[in-house]
């Protein structure tokens, strides 16, 4: 076990129970969930619980629309989310209900205590109300300009302009979301949450290392502006909990929704003999309670939420880590441009674990947004993934399976590579405790990089052709297979399915961090099969389509495709092709051009000669890259005079430009000289 064992509780927050899951949301889960498969691979007892936000006048209003019951409403939409959320890969360990007997109790014994703590009180409000529908309208269904920075057409609660919350009575020029009729005025007894009370208690958590900085900092803006009282309660019609001491007033959503952490707790605790929800919950509780939120819900989860838990007599969160937004080449998701994705959509067209990376690639720990581009999401899935990581697997299991009966070597052949590989580990899962998954992800790629410039070193495909070499070759492709099981543990709360593929090709049980450094030898693995499969350009292109057509307008034109195509050049006759000469060239030195913003000096072993090239490929690699990697070149095209030099050749790439551009490469067993024909 790696350090001393931990007790952690975690959550994502509540997805609402009356609209399909998309990939804006999924940030948030696939953020949570590799955390928690990390914690577990650690050893750690690490539970993970979520749950339906089932409550509120849009789905009572939903299901009116469609003739049903809310209940049916939200047992349909229920399993839709946990299709969406299993086929992702995102393992909770009980996801449940608001509108659940657990949540009833506990958010009545939590009011309970708080209004005998005196932390509760009541007052004649002046209400909207719709004339059209005769009814009390909920925040979230009026809308105007925000009372703080004249933001407009935010709802009734919070904006999310400038993130302030406030009483829908403070909206400028309100109307109803329900009928657009101006709401008018009416009196209703509401029931109050005195924020207030716990201002001392919230001044001293907020500033204790349970939020991010830049969360911290946030709430001293409001804490400048003082804490408002909440109102908790909502009048009928409403689908919800009503208050035990208040007959035809309901609890508003949002009070019984972050209790619905606890009560999906409490119901797995009803299944897990020896799991007890006070060890956890309790006021003396040890065990470590975070939260996983968007960072347009900060207020409810660093404010009400410990306050309220805090004056029920319960613990509050070790933390609360709030996350950005997610853009979609750049901007917004857009039902028009295909980019509003459902995550049902994305699961018709791409796998799940491509998302997955792509994310923990662009994920840090703090509240910034991320964006999804789609051409540098197909480049870096195929570069990392594919074409470094599973590639060494590729390369040195054949020869594994045919000249050895799939049995690695007894001992290592570089000892000292795989134990700089495996202490890269300790930096690795920092990262991934600290939530810096780009940064970890970006470590991993660089040691496959290793591994695939130790293979090209070592050449596996010339040491098989030649006699009495045999226990070098059998050494070198279990070594390089020894680093490609290290890679993948270490991928492992990232790529979980690929990572249980390469177990069952390894005959490995599933990896944990301890089992890490202990290398295979003298192990029978199983005949390789593709573990991964390339990203098609065209699946993305079929993806926004889809998209498009499934949630937006049909008038809209329809998108270009996402990766400009250029036409193709009008036809030249066979003579003049067999006149290019193209060879098999190693890249022996690659180093920066001063005062050139794309190109890279390379020096080329065509098997004999050097040749130097200037290749403008400096925005889609690094020098480091390449040394030692093989590649095409033009080998007969007259040498140019440039104002940096002499460029003796030309080599091959494709792709649009920039970060987006691939050297063309051969594959194993070609050498430096050999004509491409």
């Amino acid at each position: 076990m790696s350090g001393n064992p931990r007790k952690i509780l975690v959550t994502s927050a509540l997805p609402y129970a009356n609209g399909p899951i998309h990939i804006g949301h999924l940030v948030e889960y696939i953020q949570t969930d590799i955390w928690v498969r990390f914690q577990k691979m650690q050893g750690h007892t690490c539970h993970y619980v979520c749950a339906d936000d089932a409550h509120g006048t849009p789905i009572m209003l939903r299901a009116r629309q469609e003739g049903i019951t809310p209940e049916a409403l939200i047992e349909r939409v229920s399993a839709e989310h946990r299709a969406d959320f299993r086929d992702f890969l995102v393992d909770f360990d009980h996801y449940h209900s608001t509108h659940s007997e657990e949540n009833r109790r506990l958010a009545g014994l939590i009011y309970r205590r708080l209004r005998d703590g005196g932390h509760i009180h009541s007052r004649t409000i002046t209400q909207a109300y719709d004339p059209v529908e005769e009814m009390f309208l909920p925040d979230r269904f009026i809308k105007g300009e925000c009372p703080k920075c004249g933001a407009a057409d935010q709802y009734g609660d919070n904006c999310e302009a400038c993130g302030a919350s406030y009483s829908p009575n403070e909206l400028r020029h309100p109307r109803s979301a329900v009928s657009g009729a101006e709401p008018v005025m009416r009196e209703s007894e509401h029931y109050f949450f005195k924020l207030g009370d716990f201002e001392p208690m919230l001044r001293e958590w907020t500033r204790a290392g349970h939020l991010q900085p830049e969360v911290a900092h946030k709430l001293d803006e409001w804490f400048a502006a003082g804490l408002q009282e909440w109102d908790i309660s909502r009048d009928a019609p409403y689908f919800g909990f009503e208050i035990p001491d208040h007959p035809g007033k309901y609890f508003y959503v949002w009070l019984d929704a972050p209790i619905g952490y606890m009560a999906s707790f409490e119901a797995l605790c009803k299944r897990t003999p020896g799991l007890e929800f006070d060890d956890y919950w309790g006021p003396r509780s040890t065990a470590e309670l975070y939260h996983f939120i968007g960072k347009d819900i900060i207020y409810f989860h660093a404010l009400f939420w410990p306050a309220m838990l805090h004056g029920a007599g319960f613990r509050t969160p070790t933390a609360v880590f709030a996350h950005g937004f997610l853009t979609v080449d750049g901007q917004k998701m857009s039902k028009s441009r295909g980019t509003f994705i459902k995550a049902r959509t994305w699961l018709d067209h791409l796998d799940a674990e491509y998302l997955r990376y792509y994310f923990a690639a662009k994920l840090g720990p703090g509240v910034d947004d991320i964006d999804l581009n789609l051409e540098d999401f197909v480049a870096r899935v195929n570069a990392d993934l594919v074409n470094k990581v599973v590639n060494i697997a590729s390369r040195c299991a054949g020869f594994i399976g045919k000249r050895f009966d799939g049995m690695l070597a007894p001992a290592l052949s570089d000892p000292a590579l795989f134990v700089d590989c495996v202490q890269a580990g300790e930096s690795i899962a920092r990262d991934y405790e600290h939530r810096e998954y780009s940064r970890a992800l970006r470590e991993v790629m660089a040691l496959a990089d290793r591994a695939n410039q130790y293979i090209d070193q070592q050449k596996p495909w010339v040491l098989a052709k030649q006699e009495g070499r045999e226990a070098e070759l059998q050494g070198v492709c279990s070594l390089g297979l020894n680093l490609f099981r290290l890679l993948i543990g270490y991928l492992r709360p990232v790529l979980p399915a690929t990572a249980a593929r390469a177990e069952a090709f390894l005959r490995i049980p599933p990896l944990t961090w301890d089992d890490l450094p202990e290398p295979l030898l003298d192990h029978r693995i199983a005949p390789f099969e593709p573990l991964l499969q390339r990203v098609d350009g065209q699946r993305v292109e079929a993806l926004l389509a889809a998209s498009k057509e499934d949630l937006a307008s049909a008038e809209t034109p329809a998108p270009q495709g996402w990766l400009a195509r250029e036409p193709i050049a009008e036809g030249i006759d066979f003579a003049d092709f067999s006149k290019v000469d193209l060879r098999v060239a190693r890249i022996v030195a690659a180093r920066r051009v001063e005062g050139a913003d794309k190109l890279l000096r390379l020096t080329l072993d065509l098997g004999g000669e050097t040749r130097n090239v200037f290749a403008g490929i400096k925005s889609a690699y690094a020098p480091e890259e390449l040394e030692g990697r093989l590649t095409v070149m033009v080998a007969n095209l007259a040498p140019r005079k440039m104002r940096f030099g002499v460029s003796e050749g030309m080599v091959l790439a494709c792709g649009p430009g920039g970060e987006a551009l691939y050297l063309l490469s051969p594959d194993a067993g070609a050498e430096p000289g050999m004509r491409i024909r």
